[in-house]
């Protein structure tokens, strides 16, 4: 991690706020990075390095002015301050006096075996291992992608409160993409595993046993006839993870969306947007999760937000920025993909509660329905909350029991229809991970939620 002192992060944010402003902070970053890509049993690529930067901002008048350099000099440093500083022009300066003391996280995470201590032949042998294991699994299997990345980001933020904070995050990264085929037939099964953790993630989870699930999952779909279409229960496993949660109803919790009127959730705090049976919460703070961190990247310790509570909306995920618009404090969602973008509000850890119901139960309260194992991507307009979601594994539910696999379904809805219409919800729980996209940043995530019932929708397929 490059060095700034304390005296010269106070000129940078003096600067900065030479000609006004409500409030100013220095991002320095240094990530290492290293990705291993492994296809058609061959080690396409291995990528290595190192990469740091820092970033000043400004906030004023509900307005933020952002530059960036690589450069450390304190030339360079002090030109990036006065550039932001020249956004401002406010008739009058306020007096600056800044006081930086380093304040302690609220939550810490134990990484045992750092990935930069585990030698590249490990690594290596992980990826093939995964390969071959995957292989293995029939000769339907064609083809047979492996990746495997881990890296070391370190950050230290100071802001012109006088606070400066520091977090190391440790990811690891790797998952399985397979493509089986049978005659004109074509399926795939993918697997991820990952979350800010150490290479103690395969102990855990074994990575052969993660290939041979995405082989498997793609030779079952090869015999799946295709879905049937209509309006039908539906039943979403906690396997299935919470991306129908995180795109459906989370970035529409999201403050800046929210604000600017682009949120079906606009104007809704304080009323009944779900079911009572429904409690959302987003949660940096979980143990090693792959959207955990000490600090977000504007140095708000991380915290537990309570979005819905038994079904009514009670907080909106917010940012510096967003949460002095409405004289509030930050949720610790400001987030950031590099030293090069500025902080907006992201989701980290976001699901729903889990609740008292069996899931078994669950399942067998529908007489014929449609069971939703894993989900695949989609789109969403967070304006009106409809969606649509392919299905990568679903099953027919006959008579109460999970029947033959079927494929190419979707779920086709309205997120807050949704959301209120649930009337079972498990007391289980499962993550998927992923990297949300947005404004052209993505940020590490987890999402998760119970198995639940969903009594009708509509699920997209042959009529």
């Amino acid at each position: 991690m490059i060095n700034i002192p304390g005296e010269l992060l106070t000129k940078i944010i003096k600067r900065a706020l030479a000609r006004g402003g409500d409030y100013a902070d220095v991002y320095v970053e240094h990530e290492s990075p290293l990705s291993i890509q492994l296809e058609d049993d061959r080690l396409e690529k291995i990528v290595t390095g190192t990469e740091s930067g820092i970033g000043v901002r400004v906030l004023f008048r509900g307005k933020s002015a952002y530059a960036y350099s690589n450069d450390f000099s304190e030339a360079s440093l002090l030109q990036i301050a006065d550039a932001v500083s020249a956004a401002v022009r406010e008739e009058s300066a306020k007096d600056t006096v800044l006081d930086l003391r380093q304040i302690r996280p609220s939550v810490d995470f134990v990484i045992m075996h750092r990935p930069s201590d585990v030698p590249m032949e490990r690594k290596i042998a992980l990826v093939e291992n995964a390969n071959r294991a995957a292989k293995g699994v029939s000769s339907k299997i064609k083809q047979v992608s492996v990746i495997y990345r881990d890296s070391a980001q370190r950050v230290k933020i100071a802001t012109s409160d006088g606070n400066v904070a520091e977090d190391e995050r440790i990811y690891t990264l790797a998952l399985v993409q397979v493509v089986a085929s049978d005659g004109d037939a074509l399926q795939t099964g993918y697997e991820p595993l990952g979350g800010l953790t150490g290479f103690e993630l395969f102990e855990e989870n074994p990575f052969e046993e993660t290939a041979v699930k995405a082989a498997r999952k793609a030779v079952a779909m090869l015999s799946a006839r295709k879905a049937p279409g209509g309006r039908m229960p539906v039943v979403i496993s906690s396997e299935a993870g919470g991306t129908m949660i995180h795109e459906a109803v989370g970035h529409g919790l999201e403050a800046d969306l929210a604000q600017q009127g682009l949120s079906v959730y606009t104007n809704k705090a304080g009323q009944q947007i779900a079911s009572p049976l429904v409690t959302i919460i987003d949660d940096a703070t979980l143990p090693n999760k792959r959207g955990s961190f000490r600090f977000d990247d504007e140095g708000t310790p991380s915290q537990r937000t309570v979005l819905v509570d038994k079904g009514v909306l009670k907080c909106y995920m917010y940012d510096r920025l967003t949460s002095m618009k409405e004289g509030r404090a930050s949720t610790g969602n400001g987030r950031r993909q590099s030293y090069k973008e500025r902080p907006i509000p992201r989701m980290t850890n976001t699901f729903i509660a889990p609740h008292k119901g069996d899931p078994l139960e669950i399942i067998g309260s529908v007489e014929k329905g449609f069971f939703v194992k894993k989900m695949g991507g989609g789109q969403v307009n967070t304006v009106t909350g409809e969606f649509v979601f392919e299905v990568s594994e679903g099953y027919i539910i006959e008579k109460g029991q999970v029947g033959e696999p079927v494929r190419g379904a979707t779920l086709v809805g309205n997120g807050p229809d949704v959301l209120k219409s649930i009337d079972m919800v498990g007391g289980d729980l499962g993550f998927a991970i992923g990297t949300c996209g947005k404004d052209s940043q993505g940020v590490p995530v987890s999402d998760a939620m119970p198995t639940l019932r969903i009594p009708e929708m509509v699920v997209g397929g042959e009529v």
